[in-house]
């Protein structure tokens, strides 16, 4: 018997959960908090429709919050097994979800302060105690080693080059001992041609595959970023703006100051300050110096001659509030980036409350924007947008790169698809909004002629019969 039921990122591009079940084990692969609207942001509240104490293991395929981000609820309902990622996913884990914690225990006071909250006392989903509670779980496996959690079930983590430590993992099922049956979860697929971290893994064989479609139905603008980056830097720098840079503090800021680098080196943009205001991404960013095992061939040339990739000329990183506070005092010409990348929460709420209202600025967005997030709405045009119980007008210029962002599009998609020796027996489409997850299964059904489902919200599936 092995079952595979979708607990989130079924139509919609959060919440990542799926649990998988063999005759003597189950265990839950990634382990996302819902993002974005509020009736998917309810969804992290509602109980799961599995006892913890069902759970043989966790594995995680990468960081982020939509794939990590309830762990510590898990905990907290009671959950005390093991929890596996990559080495670099293990490490950023204790970055990412004590930071989760501490935000909504910050924005639970806040509420409570301002008393803008329905509730009465605003809770958080979890607290930093639950998020340290998590940490002690965890266990860092290196790509390409098998861990076999029963005899009938045993994975390994295999390189996914979205984010550092970011995985594919791939399980194997064992019927009656005998028969085997490979099952591929994505995860999320990294992008080609990148700096910093290594092309996506060619697919290992699966007979079934669980495949993310955040950009299913679209592909990236073939501008080249720097020249986007170029142009927009320049021109608010020259209006006596400043650019403020919403970004994961994981993947997207490095990525960030990778090309910013450049581009001074280059001479293509003018020396301007350029601050990291995020406790998190100064400590990712070290991780991305760390782990090697992750680097492409330019950023292992760069640090063998003693260059640190991610360092420009006027470069400072941010990690305490009165630096943090500095910042909205200062009024120069910069360029800062703050998380959160989709602006749900986190310093770059702060820089954009005192910004926003400023038509010298320009707000750049270099990453996807779930729906109903305050990055989906600024791209969408609003006039104003609530911040900390607040309307904020928007004057300043908004701006996006799709290139920037750190998931394969659609074409890449397919590119990575056609690694594959084999067609699988079943494809799944996961973490994508309704229409994405649809051009995307067209486009395999009708160019590779595979068998293709998009799961909804709570479905099981039968895998070997």
């Amino acid at each position: 018997m092995i079952e595979l039921q979708f607990l989130g990122a079924t139509q919609t591009v959060t919440g990542s959960k799926f649990v998988l079940r063999t005759e003597d084990c189950c265990v839950l692969v990634d382990c996302g908090l819902f993002q974005g609207l509020k009736e998917l942001r309810q969804r992290n509240w509602e109980p799961l429709p599995l006892s913890p104490d069902d759970l043989d293991a966790v594995i995680l395929t990468h960081a982020h919050i939509d794939h990590t981000g309830y762990v510590p609820r898990l905990v907290r309902q009671g959950y005390e097994g093991l929890i596996f990622g990559s080495r670099a996913t293990v490490d950023l884990c204790r970055l990412l979800l004590p930071d989760s914690a501490m935000l909504q225990e910050e924005d639970a006071r806040h509420a409570n302060r301002q008393g803008y909250s329905k509730h009465s006392p605003a809770l958080p989903l979890y607290t930093v105690k639950d998020a340290k509670a998590a940490l002690r779980l965890m266990k860092s496996v290196p790509y390409g080693t098998p861990v076999r959690l029963s005899s009938s079930l045993e994975f390994q983590f295999i390189p996914a080059g979205h984010i550092l430590g970011s995985s594919f993992v791939s399980v194997t099922c064992r019927v009656n001992r005998r028969t085997e049956h490979r099952i591929l979860f994505t995860g999320d697929l990294g992008r080609y041609n990148e700096p910093v971290l290594n092309d996506p893994t060619p697919a290992p064989d699966a007979d079934y595959l669980i495949i993310e479609s955040t950009y299913g139905d679209r592909l990236h603008s073939n501008e080249d970023p720097k020249a986007r980056l170029e142009e927009i830097i320049t021109a608010t720098a020259g209006r006596g703006g400043q650019v403020i840079i919403p970004a994961f503090a994981i993947g997207r800021t490095q990525h960030l100051l990778y090309l910013l680098r450049e581009l001074e080196a280059e001479g293509r943009i003018p020396i301007l300050p350029v601050r990291v205001d995020s406790p998190m991404a100064v400590d990712a960013t070290e991780k991305y110096l760390a782990h090697t095992e992750d680097h492409d061939l330019d950023m292992k040339a760069l640090l063998a001659q003693g260059k640190n990739p991610f360092r420009t000329h006027d470069f400072q990183l941010c990690r305490s509030q009165r630096a943090s506070q500095a910042l909205l005092r200062d009024h120069r010409p910069m360029i800062i980036i703050s998380a959160s990348g989709m602006a749900t929460g986190g310093r770059i709420l702060h820089h954009l409350r005192a910004r926003l209202p400023d038509e010298r600025t320009t707000v750049i967005f270099v990453g996807f924007q779930a729906e109903g997030t305050r990055g989906r709405r600024l791209l969408e045009g609003e006039s104003e947008i609530k911040i900390h119980g607040e309307m904020v007008p928007v004057r300043a210029r908004i701006e996006r790169i799709d290139s920037l962002s750190a998931h394969a599009d659609q074409g890449e998609i397919l590119r990575w698809l056609s690694t594959l020796r084999r067609p699988p027996r079943q494809t799944f489409i996961v973490h994508g909004e309704p229409q994405a997850s649809r051009s995307l299964a067209g486009k395999i059904e009708g160019e590779m002629g595979w068998k293709v489902t998009i799961p909804s919200l709570g479905e099981t599936v039968r895998l070997d019969g």
